[in-house]
């Protein structure tokens, strides 16, 4: 009897073996590690869903680092639900890691962006746990060489960011670069944008200031560089998702390289993300095309954007419906030093998509 594909459902398999999908974004479903599973012995392991064997030879070299990638994979499920909250596409197909529906496992843009916060993830998770001291092989980032500018001056712990993108760009690229999974098109797609996902890291790095003086006069500042938020990384990466560049593969001198499908008279840009696969409207129900459809999804009457009425409901129309909502209110602060609220009660209206 023929052994069942151990990562892909057998049902996807042959198209999987086409389209190279069968790996990529698979050890998202570390997201789903039971807290038990203490992650302390190299034959744990094996025991992670979602790795390819050279994420698992990363696993038992590098044992340290796992609970920081596991923390990622749970951290970029949370960024994109958030991101994408207010559109058709809201993310939620992210969470059935490692098996997905079609619009993760083609060359979508949705793809693009998942494949982009993914990468962007593991490095923001081990760059930040440098600085909090929870990984053994890293410290706190260098301190940098320009001077910080007048009244300021460089102190503190940066975050590690240089660690981070060399440690998380060897785990999430690691899938792509296996022999034999799927069309050259597709790993040049994912390899670029988790490139753009690590560029949008980079660009997230800034200055934190904590100031030092008299009754808080600030007449010193202590600087280190920090990195934003993942979240913001996660909408900066939205912005590139909406203005994100189909291409098409095709030979450039003597290689094949990814060109715009409509301009292709200039190579990809390193800041665009690019997706080789049209999507659909994501308005009906279609598990075909990994359509969740937006029936029953909540809009907003007096919106104009992507979350109104109109656009999520794709013309359908929508329901109202009230709702009762409880939520402290008339508060007192008493001193010293407790806050008393009262409770309140109040009518809301909402509306669903039919």
């Amino acid at each position: 009897m023929r052994a069942r594909p151990r990562v892909c459902e057998a049902l996807l398999f042959a198209l999987a073996l086409q389209t190279g999908v069968c790996y990529g974004i698979k050890w998202l479903a570390l997201s789903k590690t039971p807290a038990a599973l203490a992650l302390n012995q190299t034959q744990h392991c094996k025991q992670l869903e979602g790795l390819v064997s050279a994420q698992v030879q990363l696993c038992r070299s590098n044992l340290e680092l796992m609970h920081t990638i596991v923390h990622a994979a749970r951290e970029v499920m949370k960024a994109c639900r958030r991101a994408f909250a207010d559109m058709r596409w809201n993310c939620s197909s992210i969470e059935l890691a490692p098996n997905y529906l079609l619009d993760l496992e083609r060359g979508t843009r949705e793809s693009a962006f998942v494949y982009a916060l993914s990468a962007a993830a593991i490095s923001h998770a081990i760059a930040r746990a440098c600085t909090s001291g929870d990984l053994p092989g890293c410290s706190c980032g260098p301190v940098p060489g320009e001077p910080p500018g007048p009244g300021n001056r460089w102190g503190g712990c940066a975050d590690n960011l240089s660690y981070g993108l060399l440690m998380g760009a060897k785990f999430s690229d690691a899938p792509m670069k296996v022999k034999k999974t799927g069309s050259q098109a597709n790993k040049l797609m994912r390899l670029h944008n988790s490139e753009v996902g690590r560029q949008a890291l980079r660009a997230s790095l800034e200055m934190k200031c904590k100031c030092h003086g008299v009754s808080g006069s600030c007449s010193i500042r202590t600087c280190w560089k920090g990195l934003q938020e993942l979240r913001d990384v996660a909408s900066d990466l939205k912005t590139r998702y909406l203005s994100a560049t189909k291409v098409v593969h095709r030979p450039m001198g003597t290689r094949k390289h990814l060109v715009p499908k409509d301009l292709d008279i200039r190579p990809v840009k390193d800041s665009e993300l690019v997706y080789l696969q049209s999507s659909p409207d994501f308005c009906m129900k279609n598990e075909k095309v990994g359509s969740h459809g937006t029936q029953d999804r909540q809009c907003n009457k007096t919106s104009h954007g992507s979350d109104s009425c109109d656009l999520m409901c794709c013309g359908r129309g929508y329901n109202p419906y009230t709702d009762r909502v409880v939520e402290r209110c008339h508060c007192k602060y008493h001193w010293c030093c407790y806050v008393t609220c009262r409770r309140c009660e109040r009518t809301v209206e909402r509306y669903v998509c039919k």
